[in-house]
């Protein structure tokens, strides 16, 4: 059949799918790895449904999802961002007819944060450019494995990425970006499946809190009597005291009689510390992700600067996802050698007024910035004379220093010829007359010479 203008088989030969417990749908499972500890947890919604699940996923699937993502051109040894039209970079800019750039890559991240996989599918025209990319439902497809080690993708319908059949294609039309790989290279293993425990602990506090606070806080009990009753009277009063003191009615006045009593049984809030273990919950579901945290607003940041907080939160908890996006575009839109997509980080690790301008008054200051470049970082119009790197007048070159070094008197002031040595007088008298007897030969001869040329000169 025809997927995108490419013939691809339905099916090849000898494929075997791999099973893992990242997908729900293969494996019914509450979350990703649940049965390999054997643990019954809430089901996937209620997982999601969690605060700090969901605020970790959309906290890191956010803050990348703002970057812009830039086609970059290798410049000798620099990269800057290309100018001139390029086929590759319309699918960066817009990736597909119902997804903007943002949404895209938040839907990107949202899958490889919760299923562990992240499933790329690619279009392209006639040329073999990618042209568009469609983040499909990690819950319709399998990666396959044939007997010679070439890996395939099974593709169930999905008319939102124009997948209108099941199909199977090879790797080369899929992007595949996965989390950690436990237990098969092809698998990726989301977070989840270490916080999903914990996790369920948080839902059923909520839970419990939300039923304790309906009941006014106050605990369901028991009716106790000083003597023995039947069962037709315990289920008449039951039902009596549930119909009357239940829901919307609790807090009215119990009165009774031939000697009932009613006990308290379920444990307060306070001795129960529900906060306590709450705050626990989330504390594990943040390691789990990576995320700091006084980014969830339930710690106090350890560093004073905002440029430290972002760099602290960009290298734990963002690197390695933006690092793995990029090197996949790259691979997956066939870059060619000296091109490259990149994340545009000022967006992120932007720093506060004060501290962005003792940095350019620095790196001005050091000779490796201009002026023009610390003004486009402010969002400033160039202005003349700013584009060259300065330095102070007292400043010197390495190899102007060793040019001076290099001098009779490295210390001399400049212009001044160094004093030239007077002859070494003579050691002795013997010495001076065997000067003296050189001297005469050598202006003896000279006459010589003289005449002679005079002589017969024509």
């Amino acid at each position: 059949m025809q997927l995108f203008g490419f013939e691809i088989r339905r099916k090849a030969a000898n494929l075997v799918p791999i099973r893992s417990s990242s997908w729900f749908s293969v494996i019914q499972e509450s979350f990703a790895g649940a049965w390999q500890r054997n643990v019954e947890v809430e089901s996937e919604q209620n997982i999601l449904a969690f605060s700090a699940v969901y605020s970790c996923v959309s906290l890191i699937a956010n803050d990348i999802a703002k970057l812009r993502i830039r086609l970059m051109e290798r410049d000798d040894a620099i990269w800057e961002e290309l100018d001139a039209p390029s086929p590759f970079a319309p699918v960066l800019r817009k990736p597909n007819t119902y997804q903007t750039r943002q949404q895209f890559m938040l839907h990107w991240l949202a899958s490889k944060l919760l299923y562990g996989n992240t499933y790329a599918l690619k279009e392209r025209d006639q040329r073999g450019i990618v042209t568009s990319l469609y983040v499909l439902d990690p819950r319709l497809v399998t990666p396959l494995v044939a007997d010679n080690g070439d890996v395939y993708y099974q593709l169930r319908r999905d008319p939102l990425s124009e997948v209108m059949q099941d199909v199977t294609i090879p790797a080369s039309e899929i992007i595949h970006d996965r989390m950690v790989t436990l237990w098969h290279p092809l698998v990726g293993v989301s977070p989840i499946y270490a916080c999903g425990a914990s996790a369920t602990v948080g839902v059923r506090i909520q839970a419990n809190s939300s039923k304790f606070f309906e009941n006014m806080s106050r605990p369901s009990g028991q009716l106790t009597a000083p003597g023995a009753i039947s069962d037709e009277n315990a289920k008449r009063l039951k039902a009596e005291f549930e119909s009357n003191f239940s829901g919307s009615k609790i807090g009215r006045l119990l009165v009774t009689g031939d000697g009932l009593k009613y006990e308290p049984m379920a444990m307060p809030a306070d001795d129960a510390q529900l906060i306590e273990q709450l705050k626990w919950t989330v504390e594990d579901v943040a390691r789990a992700f990576h995320v700091p945290l006084y980014k969830l607003g339930i710690a106090q940041p350890t560093l004073s600067s905002v440029g430290q907080l972002a760099q602290d939160y960009y290298s734990q908890a963002l690197q390695a996802h933006i690092e793995a996006i990029e090197l996949l575009l790259d691979e997956g839109l066939g870059l060619p050698v000296g091109y490259g997509a990149e994340f545009d980080l000022d967006g992120l690790l932007r720093m506060d007024p004060l501290s962005r301008a003792d940095r350019n008054e620095k790196a001005i200051r050091a000779g490796y910035l201009t002026p023009n470049e610390a003004r486009e970082s402010e969002n400033l119009e160039p202005v003349e004379g700013g584009q060259s790197p300065y330095l102070q007048q007292q400043n010197y070159s390495l190899a102007a220093l060793a040019k001076r070094d290099a001098q009779a008197d490295p210390f001399a002031p400049a212009g001044v010829a160094p004093a030239i040595a007077p002859p070494a007088e003579p050691e002795d008298e013997a010495e001076m007359e065997d000067e003296a007897e050189a001297m005469m030969a050598a202006f003896g001869h000279s006459l010589v010479r003289r005449f002679a040329e005079t002589a017969y000169a024509p």
